[in-house]
C-alpha cells in the first residue's frame, strides 16, 4: 500500500533540535534523511545504536528461543494445549532474562480441524491435497458435487445458475513477488476470506480455493475465512496450486466432480492470555513503547516465520537492551498477542484493557512478516513528524541495510491501538519467500536463518531504545 504522506514530509529542512521536521527526499516512495552539516537528535544515539547492533548480531538467543518454541512445542492454534504451553514458556523465558512479566487473560475461539480429504471422481480419479480453511463448518459426511471454476467475482456471478448445489473452485493465481509491488497477497486473499459467503449467496454447496502462494511443491495453505452472518455457512478448503490447475484444466474440457469430506468442529471459547514483559523506564515509566508479535499459529507446520520469528525477535530485543544496561527514559514493553490468526482477540483485548494507557503509548511496533533480513519499517501514523523521526532513526541501521521507511501496513495486532492515536510501525523484511511457507506445513525452523533473525533483533532494539529514550515524544512538536 502506498500513501501520500511523502508529499507532506518532503521539503522540510530543519533538524529536530530546532523543533521542526528533519528534511526528507525520495523518488521511490521511501523516506530518506537529507544530509547536511547540521547535527540532529540522532547523533546522540550513534554510539548506543552501534553497541546494540554489534551485540544483537553476535547473539543467537532469538534463534535458540525459536528452536524451543518450534521443535519442542510446535504449532499453536487458539484453544490448543500447545498454545497454552507456549504462553507459559514465553512468560518463564522472559522472567529468566530478568524482565518484569505478567499474563493477561483472553478468551479465544476454539476451532478444531479434524479429518479431511478430497478427490476428483470424474472424469478421472485423482486424490487432492487439501486443507480446511480456518473456521470452516464440516461437510457432515461426504459431499460429492460438480465443480464450477471462477477466477474472479465477475466469473462467479456470470455462472450463477450453475453454482447452485455445486462446489465452487476459486482458481485465482497469486502474482509472483516483485520489489516494486511485493507479494500481491492482499489482492488474492479476499477469495479466501469472502469467497465462501459469496458462493453461498448463489446456493453453492462448498468452496475450494487455490492456495494463496505464488510457488508450490504441492503444499496446501490454510488461513481464516469470514462467514457473513446472514448467509448459509458452507464447507471451505484450500487445494494446492497444482491441484487447482488440474481441476481447472479438466473443467475446460467438460464436467468435473469432486468428493469432499471435512470433520471440523467449532467448540466453546477457550481460556488463553497475552504475555507481557517489560524493561521499566528510568524517568518516564508510564510512557510506553510497545513491541510485539503473535504467539499463536495455524495448526500445521511449526509457525516458525508466522509468527514465531516475530515473537522471539521482540523477546530478544528487550533482552539485548537489558544485557547492555541500556535503560531508556520510557518503558519498553513486549506484548505477545494471542489469537491473531483466527480472531485477533488478543489485540482487541490489549487495546481495551490498556485504553487508559494509549495516550501515553508513544509507539507500537509489530513483527509479523517472517524472520528474514530486515529492510526497514512501514509506518501508519497521521503525524508526519513521527514518520520523519522514524526515518532518521532508521539511518542508524545502515550496517544491516534496514534504512527504508515508507507508509504502509503495520500489523493486525497493533492496529486496534490506532484509534487511541498511537503511531504504528511494522518491521519490514525481505519477505519474497514468506508466502512460500505461510500457513502451511512448510513453515518450519529450517526455513529461518539465524543471522537474519539476529539482524531483526538489532533493528527492533535500536528503534525501540531510541524512541523510548528521546527527550520528547516521537510525535511531539
Amino acid at each position: 500500500m502506498k500513501r501520500a504522506l511523502l508529499l507532506v514530509v518532503a521539503g522540510c529542512t530543519a533538524g529536530y533540535q530546532s523543533g521542526s521536521l528533519p528534511g526528507w527526499v525520495s523518488d521511490t516512495g521511501s523516506y530518506t534523511p537529507r544530509t547536511s552539516g547540521k547535527s540532529s537528535f540522532i547523533d546522540a544515539y550513534r554510539e548506543s545504536a552501534g553497541r546494540i547492533i554489534t551485540a544483537a548480531r553476535a547473539d543467537r538467543g532469538a534463534y535458540q528461543k525459536l528452536a524451543h518454541l518450534t521443535d519442542r512445542i510446535g504449532h499453536r492454534l487458539s484453544g490448543s494445549p500447545e498454545l497454552e504451553r507456549a504462553i507459559a514458556w514465553a512468560a518463564q523465558a522472559m522472567k529468566d532474562d530478568g524482565h518484569d512479566v505478567r499474563t493477561e487473560p483472553v478468551m479465544v475461539p476454539h476451532w478444531v480441524r479434524g479429518a479431511e480429504d478430497a478427490s476428483v471422481t470424474a472424469p478421472v480419479q485423482r486424490p487432492l491435497h487439501i486443507i480446511g480453511l480456518g473456521g470452516t463448518v464440516p461437510t457432515k459426511g461426504t459431499l460429492t458435487a460438480p465443480v464450477v471454476v471462477a477466477r474472479s467475482w465477475e466469473q462467479l456471478d456470470q455462472q450463477a445458475e450453475r453454482v447452485r448445489g455445486a462446489i465452487v473452485l476459486y482458481d485465482v493465481a497469486m502474482p509472483a513477488w516483485t520489489e516494486e509491488n511485493g507479494s500481491g497477497y492482499g489482492d488474492v486473499v479476499q477469495f479466501r476470506t469472502r469467497g465462501p459467503s459469496r458462493a453461498a449467496k448463489l446456493g453453492a454447496a462448498a468452496v475450494l480455493m487455490r492456495s494463496v502462494t505464488a510457488r508450490s511443491l504441492r503444499t496446501p495453505h490454510t488461513g481464516a475465512l469470514t462467514y457473513e452472518p446472514a448467509l448459509p455457512k458452507i464447507p471451505a478448503a484450500a487445494v494446492t496450486v497444482e491441484d487447482s490447475q488440474l481441476i481447472a484444466r479438466l473443467a475446460e474440457k467438460g464436467p468435473v466432480t469432486v468428493r469432499l469430506r471435512l470433520e471440523s468442529q467449532n467448540l466453546p471459547d477457550a481460556k488463553s492470555a497475552n504475555v507481557i514483559g517489560e524493561l521499566r523506564g528510568r524517568e518516564l515509566p508510564d510512557e510506553i513503547v510497545v513491541i510485539g508479535g503473535h504467539i499463536d499459529s495455524w495448526d500445521v507446520g511449526q509457525g516458525a516465520h508466522d509468527d514465531g520469528a516475530g515473537v522471539v525477535t521482540m523477546m530478544q530485543a528487550l533482552t539485548t537492551l537489558r544485557k547492555l544496561g541500556l535503560v531508556p527514559r520510557r518503558t519498553v514493553r513486549v506484548v505477545l498477542f494471542t489469537n491473531e490468526e483466527n480472531g485477533t482477540r488478543g489485540a482487541k483485548a490489549y487495546a481495551e484493557t490498556h485504553a487508559g494507557e494509549l495516550a501515553k503509548t508513544v509507539l507500537a511496533v509489530e513483527s509479523d512478516s517472517g524472520g528474514f533480513s530486515p529492510r526497514g519499517f512501514s509506518v501508519e501514523s497521521k503525524q508526519e513528524r513521527a514518520v520523519a523521526r522514524i526515518a532518521d532513526i532508521a539511518s542508524l541501521l545502515a550496517p544491516i541495510g534496514a534504512t527504508r521507511v515508507r507508509a504502509g501496513h503495520s500489523g493486525a495486532d497493533v492496529g486496534p491501538m490506532e484509534p487511541g492515536g498511537v503511531p504504528l510501525v511494522g518491521l519490514e523484511v525481505d519477505n519474497r519467500a514468506y508466502f512460500d511457507y505461510h500457513h502451511s506445513a512448510a513453515d518450519t525452523l529450517d526455513k529461518v536463518d539465524p543471522q537474519q533473525l539476529a539482524d531483526d533483533v538489532a533493528a527492533v532494539a535500536v528503534l525501540a531504545y531510541v524512541v523510548a529514550d528521546l527527550p520528547g515524544r516521537i510525535d511531539a512538536p
